[in-house]
């Protein structure tokens, strides 16, 4: 029995040491991958977004601090981490392959940001991102249109930066380029389709009636038996701007801002009277 007592001890000693080289070995593993250009991915191949090109595409979208930017398959680290070190917004990265991830999130570290930006190791199309304001990506085209239906479902005004590849029919509002590489922004439109009754001009309320296909607006104005359409008619995110002339001629526009069933904003005749208004869906 002595002979045991003394032989456990020195067996769990062994032991320690063993899952300590082990421990050290996997460490040193980690510290030691590194991406390779052109790797396979879930469903992608990592090419990494040049830094020209990412810097373009978070001005294009006007990243400030007071943003929340999820980066969608993060690969590197380098999105979330720029729009961090250099626009102070709040990021997070999602990224598919833990080996990946792992990776952004050391360089996170190097990077001094760690208590600004966050990387999961997640499917995109299983992690909820809706709190972002900024969401950018670098998906092929079929994965673009599959996220397409949540993105145009988030706030609107958010806004959506793609590296090379597009969403179908609903167009850029932006276009970005550096050297060869092509981004392009989106922001998510408010919903304005239908009627709605505008009040505070002149000559009592006015009818308003938007058609809208994604960002793409047109309608009609309408006092008593009088109907007129809406000219250069925009909606970028939560703003809404047209034109309309009265029955006497006189060029009327209209810049405001959507808020779910309310729109409010201002008209400025073309004699320069600017006289606040408010619509109501109806």
């Amino acid at each position: 029995m002595m002979r045991f007592s003394w032989l456990r001890p020195m067996a769990w000693v062994g032991f320690g040491v063993a899952m300590l080289w082990s421990g050290l070995g996997l460490a040193w593993a980690d510290k030691a991958y590194v991406p390779e250009r052109g790797q396979l991915g879930k469903d992608v191949i990592w090419i990494p977004t040049p830094k020209g090109l990412i810097d373009k595409m978070l001005a294009a979208a006007k990243v400030t601090s007071s943003d929340r930017l999820f980066d969608l398959g993060a690969g590197d680290g380098i999105i979330a981490i720029t729009a961090a070190k250099e626009f102070g917004a709040q990021s997070v990265g999602i990224e598919y392959n833990p080996q990946m991830a792992d990776y952004a999130r050391r360089m996170v570290q190097e990077a001094g940001v760690g208590d600004k930006v966050r990387i999961i190791t997640g499917d995109i199309f299983k992690e909820d991102f809706t709190s972002a304001t900024v969401v950018t990506l670098y998906l092929l085209p079929d994965l673009n249109m599959r996220l397409r239906p949540t993105l145009l479902r988030m706030k609107p005004g958010t806004r959506v930066v793609s590296h090379a590849f597009t969403m179908g029919d609903w167009e850029p509002d932006e276009h970005v380029v550096h050297e060869s590489a092509r981004g392009y922004l989106w922001v998510v439109p408010a919903s304005v389709e239908g009627e709605w009754m505008l009040t505070g001009m002149e000559g009592g309320p006015a009818r308003l009636n938007f058609q809208q296909v994604l960002q793409k607006i047109g309608g009609t104005i309408t006092r008593g038996s009088s109907s007129m359409h809406l000219l250069g008619a925009r909606l970028l995110g939560e703003e809404l701007n047209f034109q309309f002339m009265t029955p006497d001629r006189e060029v009327h526009r209209f810049n405001g801002k959507v808020s779910g069933p309310q729109i409010t904003g201002m008209v400025t005749s073309s004699g320069g009277l600017i006289t606040p208004v408010q619509a109501r869906k109806r």
